[in-house]
C-alpha cells in the first residue's frame, strides 16, 4: 500500500506577519523610510515652534517697542500685528547689543566647542556630518536655535533656514544616538532631519530636501540620503502647513519665460550675480576673518558680539530695510516694486549687515541674506533691462527669483535645491530655462568663493567615507555564497559538561547553537566560553550548556557580508549559525569569521585584476 499523507497542519496568519516583519527590518529602504518619517515629525514640530516663538517676540520687540512697520511677505501673515509703539529707533543698538553680549556669554560657557563650527548653522551640520561622525550635542542646537531667534526678533540680518538645518539635522543626530544607531546611518538621519527643517521652514519640500544632500559637498550630493530627506522633509512641510497653511513664503506674480530673446540677458545675470556674490562673500569673510576673529582673540566672544550687534543696531536704525531677514522687501523686488537704485543700496547695506551680524558671532543663517543680495542683484538687471529694452526683458521681478537661486547655487555648490525651491515658491515651472543657464554660469564662476567653510569637493575627500572601497566590497557579496551548508553540531541546553567534552573532542568547530527542549535556538556556545571549566572534573555533571552559553546570534543567506562582519565584531564570535529566513530556529550552516576574510581577499583581488 503506498504511504498514508498525513495533512500538513494550517497554519494561522501570525507566523506570516513575524516573516513579514522580519523582512521589513532587514531592508535597508524601508528602514530609512521609517527613519525619514521619524526625522521629519520632529523637525517639523521644532520648525513651528520656531517660527512662532520669532514671529512673536519680533512683532513685540520691533514692533510694539521699537515702533517699526517691518513688511512681511504674503506667506508670513499668520499671528496678530502688534500695533506700532512710539519710534525708538535708537533702542535698536541697545537690544542688538544686550543679545550679543548674552548669547556670546552663554556660548562661550556652555558650548564653547561651537564657537568655530563655520559660517553659520548650516555650515556646523556640514561639519558634524564629515568630522564628528554625525553627532551634534543637543546643548549646542537648541542654544544655538535660541540664539537665532533672539538675534533675528531684535533686527539682526541672518536667516531661520540655518538654525533650523541645525536643529532638525541634531534632532536627527539625537535620534539615531538613542536608536544605537551606526555612524552612517547617524550621517544619515542628520541629513534627513536638516531637509526636514528647510523644508518646513521655507515651505519647499522638495527644494528643502535636495539642498540638504547636496550642500555638503561642492561637486556630488550623498545618494543614500536622498529617500529618507524627502520623506522627512515633506513629513516636517505637513506639519508646518497643519498650523501655518500651504501658502508658499512669497506671494510672486506667475512669471514665464517668454522669449528666447532674453536668453542673452539671463546669461549676463549668471556673470552678474557671480560678480556680486564676489563682493558679498569678499566683505562677509573680511569682517569675518580680518576683523571680528582678531578682536575675539582679544576682548571674547562676548563683547565681540556685544560690539556688532551695537553697529547691526545702528545701521539698522539708519538703514530699516537691512533689519532681520528682509523677506518683505525682497517680496517687493519680486512684485517689481522698487528702482534699480534702491535695490544696489539694499545689496551694499544688505552684506554690510549681514557681516556685522553673523561676522561678529551673533547667532542666525546665511541662507537667507544670501537670497537676498541674490534677488536684490538679480532686480538691478532686471530693472535696468527693463528700461533699456522693454520689450525683451518685459518682467523685470523675474530676474529677481532667479537672481536668488543663481546666487545661491554657485556659492553653496547646490544646483539643484535652489532651483526647485524658486519652482515651488512660484508654484510652476515657467522660469526653469533662465534657471538653469544661470545658475550653471553661477556654478562656474563662483566655485573660488564657497559659503560654507566645512564643504568639501566630493565624497573621496570626505572623512565619512574614508572607509568605503572595503565597506562596498563586502556589502555586494552575500552570506549564502560563502557559509558552510551541511549538518551542524546543535548542543542541547540540558547537555552536562561530561557529555560536552566528549562532543567537542570529535569536531573541530568553535561555536555551536543551543537550542531547547521544543527545538527553539536560545543561545549560542563558543570555545573560549567553555575553555576555563572544560577539564574540570569536579563540575562534570553540575554544569550544564544552558549554564554556558551566551545569548543567540544568527545570520540569514541573504545578508550582506558587511553586515556579517560587523556581527563578528560585536558577538566576539569565530563562528555564527546561518538559519532559515522562514524558520529562524532551523540552522542550515555555519559562517566562519575567516569565509569573511577569504572572500574579501579574493574578490579584492579579482577586482584589481579587472582594472
Amino acid at each position: 500500500m503506498p504511504p498514508q499523507r498525513h495533512p500538513r497542519p494550517r497554519r494561522g496568519p501570525l507566523p506570516y506577519l513575524k516573516i513579514i516583519l522580519r523582512r521589513l527590518r532587514r531592508a535597508a529602504s524601508v528602514r530609512r523610510l521609517v527613519l525619514g518619517l521619524a526625522a521629519g515629525t520632529t523637525s517639523g514640530l521644532l520648525a513651528c515652534a520656531f517660527f512662532a516663538c520669532l514671529e512673536l517676540l519680533r512683532q513685540f520687540l520691533l514692533v510694539g517697542t521699537v515702533g517699526l512697520t517691518v513688511p512681511s511677505p504674503g506667506g508670513e501673515h499668520f499671528f496678530y500685528h502688534a500695533i506700532p509703539g512710539t519710534m525708538r529707533l535708537w533702542l535698536l543698538p541697545v537690544l542688538l547689543g544686550a543679545v550679543g553680549l548674552v548669547t556670546g556669554y552663554a556660548f562661550t560657557r556652555l558650548i564653547p566647542e561651537s564657537l568655530d563650527a563655520g559660517t553659520d548653522g548650516t555650515d556646523a551640520m556640514i561639519k558634524a556630518f564629515h568630522r564628528q561622525s554625525g553627532i551634534i550635542r543637543p546643548k549646542v542646537f537648541f542654544l544655538r536655535a535660541a540664539g537665532a531667534i533672539l538675534t533675528m526678533a531684535a533686527g539682526g540680518s541672518a536667516g531661520s533656514e540655518g538654525p533650523m538645518s541645525q536643529l532638525g539635522g541634531g534632532m536627527g543626530s539625537y535620534l539615531a544616538l538613542k536608536l544605537g544607531l551606526s555612524a552612517r546611518e547617524r550621517r544619515i538621519l542628520l541629513l534627513a532631519g536638516a531637509a526636514g527643517g528647510l523644508g518646513a521652514i521655507f515651505r519647499a519640500p522638495l527644494g528643502g530636501a535636495l539642498t540638504a544632500v547636496e550642500v555638503v559637498y561642492r561637486e556630488d550630493f550623498e545618494a543614500e540620503a536622498v529617500l529618507p530627506a524627502v520623506v522627512s522633509s515633506v513629513t516636517a512641510y505637513t506639519i508646518m502647513t497643519l498650523f501655518f497653511g500651504t501658502g508658499s513664503i512669497f506671494t510672486a506674480p506667475a512669471y514665464h519665460f517668454q522669449s528666447v530673446l532674453e536668453l542673452p540677458v539671463y546669461a549676463f545675470l549668471g556673470v552678474f550675480c557671480s560678480g556680486a556674490a564676489f563682493v558679498y562673500l569678499r566683505t562677509f569673510f573680511f569682517f569675518k576673518h580680518r576683523v571680528f576673529e582678531r578682536l575675539q582673540a582679544k576682548i571674547g566672544l562676548m563683547w565681540t558680539a556685544g560690539i556688532g550687534g551695537l553697529c547691526m543696531g545702528g545701521l539698522g536704525a539708519f538703514f530699516p530695510q537691512t533689519l532681520s531677514s528682509g523677506y518683505g522687501w525682497l517680496e517687493m523686488a519680486i512684485r517689481g516694486d522698487m528702482g534699480p537704485a534702491l535695490l544696489a543700496a539694499l545689496f551694499l547695506g544688505k552684506t554690510l549687515a549681514t557681516s556685522l551680524t553673523i561676522g561678529s558671532g551673533l547667532s542666525g543663517g546665511m541662507f537667507a541674506p544670501t537670497l537676498f543680495a541674490g534677488g536684490v542683484a538679480g532686480g538691478i538687471v532686471g530693472q535696468v533691462g527693463h528700461r533699456l529694452l522693454p520689450e525683451v526683458v518685459t518682467s523685470p521681478g523675474g530676474y529677481t527669483l532667479v537672481g536668488m537661486a543663481a546666487m545661491f547655487a554657485g556659492v553653496a555648490g547646490a544646483p539643484v535645491g535652489p532651483l526647485i525651491m524658486v519652482c515651488e515658491i512660484t508654484q510652476g515651472y515657467g522660469l526653469l530655462a533662465p534657471l538653469m543657464l544661470c545658475s550653471a554660469v553661477c556654478l562656474v564662476l563662483c566655485r573660488r568663493v564657497p559659503l560654507y567653510e566645512n564643504q568639501v569637493d566630493n565624497k573621496f575627500e570626505s572623512p565619512a567615507h574614508l572607509g568605503d572601497a572595503t565597506i562596498n566590497i563586502l556589502e555586494e557579496l552575500r552570506v549564502q555564497d560563502y557559509y558552510r551548508p551541511g549538518k551542524t553540531t546543535i548542543l542541547e541546553q540540558g547537555t552536562t559538561l561530561k557529555a560536552l567534552t566528549d562532543i567537542i573532542a570529535g569536531t573541530t568547530e568553535l561555536a555551536f547553537p543551543v537550542k531547547d527542549a521544543s527545538g527553539r535556538l536560545t543561545g549560542i556556545l563558543s570555545m573560549q566560553d567553555v575553555r576555563n571549566v572544560l577539564f574540570e572534573k569536579t563540575l562534570f555533571d553540575l554544569v550544564v550548556v544552558g549554564d554556558l552559553a551566551r545569548p543567540p546570534v544568527s545570520l540569514t543567506p541573504d545578508t550582506s557580508l558587511y553586515d556579517a562582519l560587523l556581527l563578528f565584531v560585536d558577538a566576539q564570535l569565530s563562528q555564527i549559525p546561518v538559519v532559515d529566513p522562514e524558520n529562524q530556529d532551523a540552522v542550515v550552516g555555519m559562517l566562519g569569521r575567516e569565509d569573511v576574510f577569504s572572500a574579501y581577499s579574493t574578490t579584492l583581488k579579482e577586482l584589481k585584476k579587472e582594472s
